[in-house]
């Protein structure tokens, strides 16, 4: 009888991307997926290690999973976790079989016998068909740049980025209408190849001609060119998630970033006055080493003339190893606390409005599942829904009429389909 399997993702979309390939291998060695992690032959946790509450959450369904596995079934740990602490977490935690980075070539589960697993660099791997109408697609691994509060250098590496072409035959493969190109510096994909600074251009350009949409996670303000915004603008996604971290110039410097709130609004001026319908994401650290209270008002003053559709707030974490980790100034975590609350609060406010703003219009819908669907102005798992009826096909795309506004979410009816479903 076939090794059963489970792999339990945690973290960001580039993790997603690692656990379907992990999954086509473990598929293709003659693995079978399994029903529970409680039925598996081998459970295998992808971990996140970005700050100390992914960290935590990580651990802790490390060891649920451990609890619950059958009897004599592997346990083994790989992703991020694994990648920055390797042989320290083997040692915190005896009750799993085996620690595996994914930096470098590894190999999980067993290395001999029925089953056995092969030694692989998951960014090179193919993966199967994606099983949602939408997929990430991951162009490169790893990070050149060295801002003040990221470890992820330390135990991802320097950036790798894959063949153009490997990257569009992945794309062609899945066999979705909607792909979500990542990486962790998306914009400065190439660069390492020597293929020139804006390679990312021709490929959001050729992967445009595979599917219906191609939307794009995580740019680097300083990054954001004319050229890429005509590409982006180019693919009916005028969609843009801009890695601000801050518009405070000096605390910005204090973070090894670039860029300042002037400067990022009048570029996103600049964008909305060529695409009225242009929609903005970006995240922001609060808390970070020696942020003022004329910080944050600043902050808050950008938020609110602004008006970002999307936003995330998150408390400063220190990781050893990383610049702010040795800086002065640390921001009592009370007033980390009532900052974020302000923040989001206000944010919160925004979004609500800027989504009542929509009822009435009309726009294209990719439909996820039964009953949800996402127009360009919503990226998958972070962002709202579009509440749609059941009876509309799952990879449809249809035009709604939006009907009302919840919060973050809308409610639409259909009035035309745009294309059938894609077989």
């Amino acid at each position: 009888m076939a090794r059963t399997f489970w792999v339990e993702t945690l973290g960001c979309p580039k993790n997603q991307v690692d656990s379907d390939k992990l999954t086509g291998t473990l598929l293709a060695d003659g693995l079978v997926p399994a029903a529970a992690p409680g039925a598996a032959d081998l459970v295998v946790v992808n971990t996140c290690a970005f700050v100390e509450e992914a960290r935590q959450e990580s651990i802790d369904t490390v060891l649920a999973l451990g609890e619950t596995r059958r009897d004599g079934a592997e346990l083994v740990v790989t992703g991020c976790l694994a990648e920055r602490y390797g042989s320290e977490l083997a040692d915190a935690l005896p009750e799993v079989d085996a620690v595996a980075g994914f930096g470098v070539p590894v190999t999980i589960g067993r290395t001999s016998g029925p089953g056995a697993a092969p030694s692989f660099d998951l960014l090179s791997l193919p993966r199967p068909p994606a099983a949602a109408p939408w997929a990430y697609v991951k162009v490169a691994e790893g990070c050149d740049r060295r801002c003040g509060f990221c470890a992820i250098p330390s135990f991802r590496g320097p950036q790798r980025s894959r063949p153009r072409g490997e990257v569009l035959a992945e794309i062609e493969a899945l066999g979705v209408r909607e792909v979500v190109l990542v990486a962790q510096d998306l914009a400065s994909y190439g660069r390492d190849q020597g293929v020139g600074e804006r390679a990312i251009v021709p490929l959001v350009h050729e992967a445009s001609q595979l599917v219906d949409r191609v939307r794009l996670l995580y740019l680097y303000p300083s990054d954001l060119t004319d050229d890429l915004v005509d590409a982006v603008l180019g693919t009916g996604v005028p969609y843009f998630d801009l890695s601000l971290q801050h518009v405070s110039a000096p605390l910005l410097r204090r973070m090894r970033r670039w860029g300042d709130g002037e400067r990022f609004a009048r570029r996103i001026t600049t964008i909305r006055a060529r695409e009225s319908g242009a929609v903005f994401r970006s995240n922001f650290i609060v808390g970070y080493p020696g942020e003022t209270e004329a910080d944050h008002d600043a902050l808050l003053a950008f938020v609110e003339d602004v008006r970002l559709d999307w936003c995330g707030f998150f408390a400063y974490s220190r990781e050893e190893g990383t610049h702010a980790a040795g800086l002065d100034g640390a921001v009592p975590v009370p007033l980390v606390r009532e900052r974020l609350a302000e923040l989001t609060e206000l944010q919160d406010r925004i979004t609500a409005a800027r989504r009542d703003e929509l009822i009435g219009t009309r726009v294209g819908a990719l439909v996820d599942q039964p009953g949800v669907a996402r127009s360009y102005r919503e990226a998958p798992e972070i962002d709202g829904i579009i509440a749609v009826p059941d009876t509309v096909a799952v990879g449809a795309l249809v035009e709604v009429e939006i009907v009302d506004a919840m919060g973050p979410d809308l409610v639409a009816e259909p009035v035309t389909a745009l294309q059938e479903v894609a077989t």
